[in-house]
């Protein structure tokens, strides 16, 4: 019997530097989908949301979506909205959320920007490099990968590899017709059983093999009825 990898805590059993990311978070504001993992190879990756979700504070809005079968490395961090200071503003220092003190200001009225609230979207199948950021507002699309140490500041296409800082555009995984295919596919919304029966094709990067080996499947699932 295969091992129930909705309540799995490491990706390995001997490594717990490695755990399977939604089954250590508890946070209404961070979702993350299956089989997603994250390395930490220098704090205890159960801590994630304490260590790698910075400025992440209740009530501001924030929210953090990841995507299933992504591949995140140790010092990976997410940057939340209030990590932004108020460039309409004179002074860079934020008054606003020390009201009880300077009390002629109201939160509401007077820390505000375009900042706020933004969250960030990672989807499947993505593969983020050791200590990248990831600031706020940023959408990655599925299949992407972000380089080492990147800091990602705008939104990053599908199956399309970006590094540096700012990260910029380093090239296409594959070519677009290609793409086009694997995100109909969206292979990582499958259910497991048939995901194992494309993974001899899919990970020796035969898409007609997949694309074979899937229409063999659901017709057989079809005449068992």
């Amino acid at each position: 019997m295969r091992p129930d990898n909705d309540k799995r805590l490491y990706l390995v059993d001997d490594s717990p530097e490695v755990v399977y990311l939604k089954n250590v978070v508890n946070d209404p504001d961070i979702q993350v989908g299956v089989h997603t993992y994250y390395h930490d190879d220098q704090n205890d990756p159960r801590d994630f949301v304490k260590n790698n979700v910075l400025y992440h504070f209740p009530g501001v809005g924030d929210h953090i979506r990841i995507g299933s079968y992504c591949s995140i490395a140790s010092g990976v961090k997410f940057m939340c909205s209030i990590c932004h200071h108020d460039p309409g503003s004179l002074s860079w220092y934020p008054f606003g959320w020390l009201h009880d003190h300077w009390d002629s200001l109201d939160f509401e009225r007077d820390f505000t920007w375009g900042h706020r609230g933004e969250g960030i979207v990672v989807g499947s199948d993505v593969w983020i490099g050791r200590e990248a950021i990831i600031m706020p507002g940023v959408t990655i699309g599925d299949g992407a990968a972000i380089g080492t140490r990147s800091i990602v500041t705008h939104d990053v296409p599908p199956y399309t590899v970006v590094g540096g800082a700012p990260a910029r555009f380093l090239k296409k995984r594959f070519d677009d017709a290609t793409i086009e295919r694997l995100l109909e596919l969206k292979w990582w919304e499958l259910p497991e059983e048939e995901i194992n029966v494309l993974l001899p094709s899919l990970v020796h990067g035969d898409l007609e093999g997949v694309l074979q080996r899937k229409t063999i499947y659901e017709a057989a699932q079809r005449a068992l009825g």
